[in-house]
């Protein structure tokens, strides 16, 4: 049987022998298997950072929902609750604009000095 058919790869007419040929040889099917996978390999990749991304956003809106319960901050998590940089924070303290206290290395500074920056 002899059947006239169109590559599904290289868009040429060919004769196929069979119903199910779909590409006009073996050149055009390899590089349209190697282009699948390519492809199945970038979605997936897109897929995984798109999940990445959920959960890290996720995170992040529980972690600022936590600093919300809590009555003394670390400088980073003071930085993460005003939205400026640890730095900033810093910078405060030196400048003792905010109160804070020592536990051996760590700052914790009280949630009512960052809400009395405010006032």
């Amino acid at each position: 049987m002899k059947i006239p058919k169109t590559c599904q790869f290289c868009n040429q007419l060919f004769i196929a022998q069979t119903t199910v040929t779909k590409f006009c040889g073996t050149p055009c099917a390899q590089k349209a298997y190697k282009k699948r996978k390519r492809e199945e390999k970038i979605q997936a990749s897109l897929q995984s950072d798109l999940q990445a991304l959920q959960s890290q956003q996720s995170l992040q809106s529980e972690s600022v929902d936590d600093l919300g319960s809590k009555d003394f901050l670390s400088v980073k998590e003071a930085a993460q609750l005003l939205g400026a940089s640890r730095w900033t924070i810093q910078r405060m303290i030196t400048s003792q604009k905010i109160k804070h206290g020592k536990v051996g290395r760590r700052t914790i500074i009280p949630k009512s000095e960052i809400q009395n920056l405010f006032n």
